[in-house]
């Protein structure tokens, strides 16, 4: 398992690429995902994963219109294991800011680079914005193990 690591780079490029059929990536990662609740994949090379989130009524958590940030959470985290884009990526921990509310029909674009590429443990940073302002920016840490998480058997002795 180690040497499908070993040909990968060590830091996410994430400069701005034209999506030509060259640097496309297939989706490997949380590929059963509902988009309509965590976003849409705009983007996705090595290392990087851009998400359109876009808010709806469903998220709605008062009269006011305020999106519950579960929702936010939950885009973050499918751009973070997008760019990781493992088959049997999970989160193992995330710090996160909340920079702003969000309303009915924001727009968030969430950006995700990884970090230490060949590692099982990746680190990825993710931000988020609408328009220019930035509303979101977290660090996720995501492990990669051999098997799919639900089929660990973590609690056997």
């Amino acid at each position: 398992m180690a040497e499908e690591y070993e040909n990968e780079e060590q830091q996410a490029d994430v400069s701005p690429v034209p999506s030509d059929q060259e640097n496309k990536v297939d989706l490997k990662a949380y590929n059963e995902i509902d988009q309509q609740l965590c976003g849409s994949l705009e983007e996705l090379r090595e290392g990087y994963a851009k998400v359109r989130f876009l808010t709806t009524a469903e998220m709605v958590v008062d009269k006011k219109g305020l999106v519950h940030s579960g929702f936010v959470f939950g885009a973050a985290n499918f751009a973070a294991a997008a760019a990781v884009n493992r088959p049997n990526a999970i989160l193992s921990v995330a710090r996160c800011n909340f920079l702003a509310p969000l309303k009915v029909e924001d727009e968030v674009i969430f950006e995700a680079a990884a970090q230490q590429l060949t590692a099982r443990k990746r680190t990825v940073i993710v931000s988020g914005y609408i328009d220019k302002i930035k509303v979101f920016d977290g660090e996720f840490s995501m492990v990669i193990t051999d098997r799919h998480a639900l089929s660990l058997h973590l609690t056997e002795g």
